[in-house]
């Protein structure tokens, strides 16, 4: 299998290499993301479960390392290289917004009546990472992290995933071009392709154990042809799906055999069914989606106005440099801003401009 070298690592930017470094240019990415503000957002941001009050649920911090561990764990089997997986998995959902993806839909509505195109997380990490952190000056990563990041996509579900040949920042840029109008492209490294086929590995059998703690499911309701296949607990479809990709996976690509991609198949449908599409797991989302609403509104009359006290102002704006200013119309520095909050920054922020105070 085609491993990816480091010395193939490039970036957007020359760096001084004189003085020289211990790490190789992926070890370098997942330091640089590891210390970033957008990576310690993750542990105050929803996966699946939002505004429950039960500490023993998934926040998308616990998601991202998951992820990471079991990609891993897969990449060394494959002999494929574990740096460009770890940085590519801890930074794949950088760019997801407060309240997972109902926080997601809602700020692309938002996106889309004001014109600034579509909003989708994994375009927003590429914002983030290249254009917002360190001041506005970007982490400057390889482009072959910003590739797995940026085509992660792990809501497709694929029986073989194969690299998309790609070379330069060109390439990248494409992508991006091709993701916001609706398209799909796979990786260009096989290491951002196992991080994508693993994505569903890391979440699809935790989500389950979640609700079954939260009561919206039992562990009887698990559908016959999957648990016969691949378990009834988390740990036995995590161990089913790992072990079946790497029996299967060739040069060709990430690879399930028949009998196991069709029984995760079935799984995911079943968790759409009876978790992520559940009345009861969206009792709030109305009330999220006009807090939305009602946060973007006074966000872009606080740029255009320019009400210096605002929180768009003293904790966004105020940090990053004017070429950022300069760059961004008013909603796209809005869409930046709430993109970057905590579920309990937004909730505090909505709370301050939107709650009387009661003396």
């Amino acid at each position: 299998m085609k491993k990816t070298l480091p010395v193939h690592g490039i970036r957007r930017k020359s760096e001084d290499t004189s003085r020289g470094d211990m790490r190789d240019a992926f070890s370098i990415d997942v330091d640089r993301i590891l210390h970033s503000q957008a990576y310690t957002s993750y542990i105050d941001k929803t996966q699946v479960f939002y505004l429950v009050g039960h500490q023993g649920i998934s926040h998308r911090v616990i998601h991202v390392q998951l992820l990471s561990r079991i990609a891993r764990t897969i990449g060394r089997k494959l002999d494929l290289n574990d740096d460009l997986i770890e940085a590519i998995a801890i930074g794949h959902d950088i760019g997801h917004p407060p309240f997972g993806h109902d926080g997601e839909h809602y700020l692309n509505e938002l996106c889309m009546e004001a014109g600034i195109g579509p909003f989708r997380h994994n375009l927003q990490a590429i914002q983030a990472l290249e254009k917002i952190e360190k001041s506005g000056s970007g982490l400057n990563l390889t482009m072959q992290v910003l590739d797995g990041i940026l085509c992660h996509n792990g809501e497709m579900t694929e029986q073989i995933l194969s690299p998309e040949a790609g070379a330069s920042f060109d390439d990248l840029d494409r992508k991006i071009g091709i993701i916001r109008d609706g398209g799909n492209p796979a990786p260009m490294t096989m290491e951002g392709c196992l991080v994508r086929v693993a994505d569903t590995i890391s979440y699809i059998g935790r989500d389950i154990e979640d609700a079954i703690v939260l009561k919206i499911i039992t562990r009887k309701e698990l559908p016959e042809e999957v648990t016969s296949v691949l378990g009834d607990t988390n740990g036995k479809i995590v161990y089913s799906l790992v072990a079946d990709l790497i029996t299967h996976s060739t040069d060709e690509g990430i690879m399930y055999s028949e009998r196991i991609f069709s029984a995760l198949k079935r799984l995911k449908e079943f968790n759409y069914e009876k978790i992520y599409l559940n009345a009861g797991v969206k009792a709030e989302s109305t009330k999220i989606r006009t807090m939305y609403r009602l946060l973007f509104g006074r966000f872009k009359e606080d740029v255009l106005s320019h009400r210096m006290d605002s929180p768009v102002f003293t904790d966004h704006l105020d940090r990053l440099t004017q070429g950022y200013v300069r760059e961004n119309d008013p909603c796209t520095v809005v869409r930046d801003f709430m993109a970057s909050l905590t579920d309990s920054g937004f909730l505090r922020i909505f709370q301050d401009l939107f709650v009387p105070r009661v003396n």
